[in-house]
This record gives structure tokens, C-alpha cells and sequence, in this order.
């Protein structure tokens, strides 16, 4: 049970749901309150499905360009570390995503999809947490299922956005996407160390 409830807290660090806010916000500024339901809705199951495609073909990618475990867990952790240093140092995921935001026509998939809700950081920590060497086909299903569930919370604030924003407001969000760096920078390290390890038999 602490397994899953670690799991479940790391992947709410790295997908970030209250982040997605603001970009969703942003995006969504022109439109009317159907449309971003639909937005919200769209957007949230085509992330989870970016998501659970790396769960079931990014390892097999891996092995077919013949990448060791050690330095995919190495590089890996490098990865989520620089992505986690944007989210503490950078001016935060809020403001870096609301940047790419050219087209307000088609904003679903890019920028609120991908990568607001489905970032590298996400995509590369989902297939480190459902390694076929490292864990069983059950605890990478109920990995599979606890992101399901992260995705559905991160729908539900984007339904009651503008609830959310003026209660917490856009700088508490953007100080609570650092704190999520901060995690996910914890656990990149942790990743970095364990590939080591193994690499050097330690």
C-alpha cells in the first residue's frame, strides 16, 4: 500500500495537474464554457494515451536500439533531472508552456496534451517506473492504472480551472510546480545512483 501511495505521489509530481492549469487557462481564453469541456476532456484522454503508449512500446524500442538497462536508468535520471531543474529554476511550467501557445484553434493536442499534461519528464518516468527487468506485469499494470487516475484528477481541475486559479491563484501554482521539481529531481538522482550501481557492480 505505501508502494502505491509513493507511486501515486510521484506521478502527480511529474504530470503536474495543477500546472496544466494556467496553460489550459490561457489556451482556452477565446472559447465557451462547452468548448473547454471538450477542450478538458480531449485533451486529458489523448495524454493518457501518449502515456500509456511509451508504458507498453518505450521499453521495446529501447532493446531494439539495443539499450543496456544501466544507461537507460542513468540517462534516464539525467533526463528527468534537467526537466525537473526547468520546473525549480525556470520560470516554471505555467509561464514556459503558456509560451507556445500559436494557434488558439488547435490548442488541444499542443500544447495542453502534449506537453503540458504528457511532458518528456512524464513520458520518460512512466517507462522507467514499468521496466519489464525491474517489475512485474501486475505492478506495472497498477502503475498503468495510478496514471489513469493522476490524468483524471488533472481533467478534473482543468473542469473547475477558473475555480481553482482564483482560490490558489497563479503564483501558488507556479510555487507548487517547483515543489513537484524538487520530487521528481529527488527521484532523477535516485534513478542516476541506481544505474551506477549496477553498471559498476557495486
Amino acid at each position: 500500500m505505501a508502494e502505491i501511495i509513493t507511486t501515486l505521489l510521484f506521478l502527480i509530481a511529474v504530470i503536474d495537474p495543477l500546472g496544466s492549469i494556467p496553460v489550459y487557462l490561457e489556451a482556452t481564453k477565446n472559447f465557451d464554457k462547452r468548448e473547454k469541456q471538450k477542450v478538458a476532456i480531449r485533451a486529458s484522454l489523448i495524454a493518457f494515451s501518449v502515456l500509456l503508449f511509451f508504458i507498453l512500446i518505450g521499453q521495446l524500442i529501447l532493446e531494439g536500439m539495443e539499450v543496456s538497462l544501466d544507461a537507460f536508468q542513468i540517462s534516464g535520471g539525467v533526463i528527468l533531472f534537467l526537466f525537473a531543474l526547468t520546473m525549480i529554476f525556470g520560470d516554471g511550467k505555467p509561464e514556459t508552456e503558456k509560451h507556445l501557445i500559436k494557434d488558439y484553434k488547435h490548442v488541444t493536442i499542443f500544447p495542453v496534451a502534449i506537453p503540458s499534461i504528457a511532458s518528456p519528464g512524464a513520458i520518460m518516468a512512466v517507462v522507467l517506473m514499468t521496466d519489464n527487468h525491474i517489475y512485474t506485469i501486475q505492478q506495472q499494470a497498477i502503475t498503468s492504472l495510478l496514471v489513469l487516475v493522476v490524468i483524471g484528477i488533472t481533467m478534473s481541475l482543468l473542469l473547475v480551472a477558473n475555480y481553482v486559479q482564483e482560490k490558489i491563484g497563479e503564483y501558488g501554482i507556479t510555487v507548487i510546480s517547483k515543489i513537484m521539481g524538487l520530487i521528481l529531481a529527488s527521484y532523477a538522482v535516485q534513478s542516476i545512483l541506481s544505474g551506477l550501481k549496477a553498471f559498476f557492480m557495486l
